[in-house]
């Protein structure tokens, strides 16, 4: 195989990337955005834009490269429900609504505990547990329909090939519905009855079929193009380097979410308080892990279209420690239940400035959620924070250790799902960010920490 199509969907966006398999490097992308649809019975995701969209992408490159194969990659904290026909039951719940915390504390008295699953409680439908558990008594004749439940990146699988399965790093990403440490179905699923609706569990790296017949002829494509089974967008970063790379070693990626995966790190008790998990990686194993909203807070804080980094803005941020304290967005990461707090005037920043105190939070809070897995070794910074070098900078001065970054790929998403099929010459592109550090980002991250941590004291007292 020379060229892999990759179908990579993120909570923000959405896109196919062709993947040449022999240079590992994407050589094509199409985009689009990931559109919640507000009407119906609650915001859900458009999956027909996205099927439009991805059909004709992959007709478009496959015009451009030949693909020899499809891998997929998708955001997690998602699960679809077909019924006999192979139709939605229900609309695809868009995560971020809030419905299922209506029945929180009904759902808090049978989901499994976080020793089970390594799965933290967490808001609107982050769990998928609770996602389901509010489906379930909301809308109990559209749910008795539900006669499969497959996770996300296989429900695009099964639209390619018509075989429905789910699939390890998936079920295994803050869902209430896996036992990492067993690798089986938690008590939850047996207990809600809902054992008997899940496809057969699959590996990322299996094939589970090949492109329908009608599909291949719309999109001009060969007829049983081999389809891989897919996987969870942050483990797709990890493989490469899960792959290549000796423990003990981090991976940041980054996106709508920032999730820190930490490999062959200290042995540390997690706290669920705090937005840190298991994942299971593509390989079955365990990983501590951790998360915040860093590209949400950097959309909210900056805008999607920031000014040029300044070496001079960053100096006078750090000669006057202008800072943002936690959290933005609230109800997730490390610090969930903090206000955010600058403690300059926000408004007497020039862009470039804003910029600079941003992405050093965005740093710090990162640092801080590695500290809370254990990790050790390299950090290996993926997607768009891999081309922000006051957060490189910032994130080297904070934890003492080699900062690397991913230059190949605007994620590494689309590259670590090509690693799922056989013949990749993998390599993971990351390399030592070089930048020398100047004097002051050590004693800046101090102070960021000891004012944080004095901020959430007395947020917890506010809202005790």
């Amino acid at each position: 195989m020379k060229t892999v199509a990759v179908i990579d969907i993120g909570k923000t966006n959405a896109k196919v990337a062709l993947v040449d398999l022999a240079r590992f490097e994407e050589i094509a992308v199409r985009k689009t955005p990931n559109i919640v649809v507000e009407a119906g019975l609650y915001p859900h995701f458009d999956v027909e834009h996205l099927w439009r969209f991805i059909l004709g992408s992959l007709a478009e490159l496959h015009r451009e490269h030949p693909v020899d194969a499809i891998s997929v990659a998708t955001h997690g904290a998602t699960a679809v429900l077909l019924d006999q026909a192979g139709e939605l039951a229900l609309p695809v719940l868009d995560y971020e609504f809030a419905g299922p915390d209506a029945l929180a504390e009904e759902y808090g008295r049978v989901r499994p505990a976080f020793s089970e699953t390594g799965s933290a409680r967490l808001p609107m439908g982050l769990n998928v547990g609770a996602q389901l558990f509010w489906q379930q008594r909301a809308f109990p004749e559209q749910f008795a329909k539900a006669a499969t439940i497959l996770t996300y990146a296989q429900y695009w699988s099964y639209r390619l090939t018509g075989v429905a399965t789910n699939e390890l790093t998936s079920l295994g990403c803050h869902t209430d519905l896996w036992n990492p440490l067993t690798a089986t179905f938690s008590t939850l699923v047996e207990g809600q009855g809902w054992a008997r609706l899940f496809a057969p569990v699959c590996k990322a790296g299996d094939v589970i079929g090949g492109l329908l017949p009608p599909l291949a002829a719309a999109a001009g494509l060969p007829a049983g193009l081999p389809v891989y089974c897919g996987i969870h967008d942050s483990n797709a970063s990890l493989l490469p380097h899960l792959l290549t790379r000796r423990a003990p070693f981090s991976v940041v990626s980054t996106g709508t979410w920032v999730v820190m995966l930490a490999v062959g790190g200290d042995r540390v008790e997690l706290d669920e308080t705090r937005d840190t998990l298991i994942n299971v990686n593509a390989l079955g194993d365990p990983v501590p892990s951790a998360r915040f909203m860093g590209g949400r807070a950097f959309s909210m804080l900056v805008g999607d279209n920031p000014p040029p980094a300044s070496a001079a803005a960053e100096a006078r941020v750090l000669a006057e420690s202008c800072m943002l304290l936690p959290s933005v967005p609230g109800g997730s990461g490390p610090f969930p239940s903090a206000t955010p707090r600058w403690t300059v005037d926000e408004e007497k920043l020039s862009p470039t400035e804003r910029l600079a105190v941003v992405s050093f939070h965005l740093a710090l809070m990162t640092a801080t959620c590695l500290d809370l897995i254990g990790a050790g070794g390299e950090i290996v910074v993926e997607g768009p924070f891999a081309a922000n070098s006051a957060y490189l900078r910032m994130l080297g001065a904070a934890t003492g250790r080699p900062v690397l970054a991913n230059s190949a790929s605007s994620t590494g998403t689309s590259l670590g799902a090509a690693c799922l099929v056989a013949g990749a010459r993998i390599r993971t592109g990351a390399e030592v960010f070089s930048d020398e550090i100047p004097e002051g980002y050590a004693g800046y991250a101090r102070k960021w920490q000891r004012l944080t941590a004095e901020h959430v004291a007395v947020s917890a007292t506010l809202y005790r």
